[in-house]
């Protein structure tokens, strides 16, 4: 019996949660590297960093408007759990586009203090954002599928 191929419809979720959890994971050695002092490890991982998040940006506006939203089949305490997590999740998912921006900006212009103080900000963010996005991905299309 042949398998079907996957399409993009299928194949664009566990793709941008895969894409989500590089993130998170440039984002921390990025910031372990700055903190050993190693400059030049943290630009690398964070100019990557930048890279797969615009690549997932790409996708999922793509892939959204394709399907448009996807329905929650949770019930129960779960429900609220999942959409708290959701709308903090976009809110700052829309917070971050430009905090990153403006956090890799001041590092291009060689402003390292203006880079610090906006970084103890967009560090945490990222994180949250790139972490809470495989959770909701998770949660929506193995936990609690219809």
């Amino acid at each position: 019996m042949a398998v079907a191929p996957m399409n993009f419809v299928d194949l664009a979720p566990p793709v941008l949660a895969a894409l989500n959890v590089t993130a998170a994971t440039l984002v921390g050695a990025g910031y372990l590297f700055i903190r050993g002092k190693r400059r030049t490890a943290h630009r690398f991982c964070m100019i990557a960093a930048l890279a797969v998040s615009t690549c997932f940006m790409a996708i999922y506006l793509y892939y959204h408007s394709i399907v448009g939203n996807i329905p929650f089949a949770g019930s129960g305490v779960i429900r609220p759990v999942y959409f708290t997590l959701l709308a903090t999740h976009v809110v700052l998912a829309a917070v971050l586009f430009p905090l990153a921006l403006t956090t890799a900006g001041f590092a291009i212009l060689r402003r390292t203090d203006r880079h610090r103080r906006i970084a103890v900000w967009t560090l945490p963010i990222w994180l949250y954002v790139s972490i809470s996005g495989v959770a909701i991905y998770v949660m929506a299309f193995h936990v609690y599928t219809a």
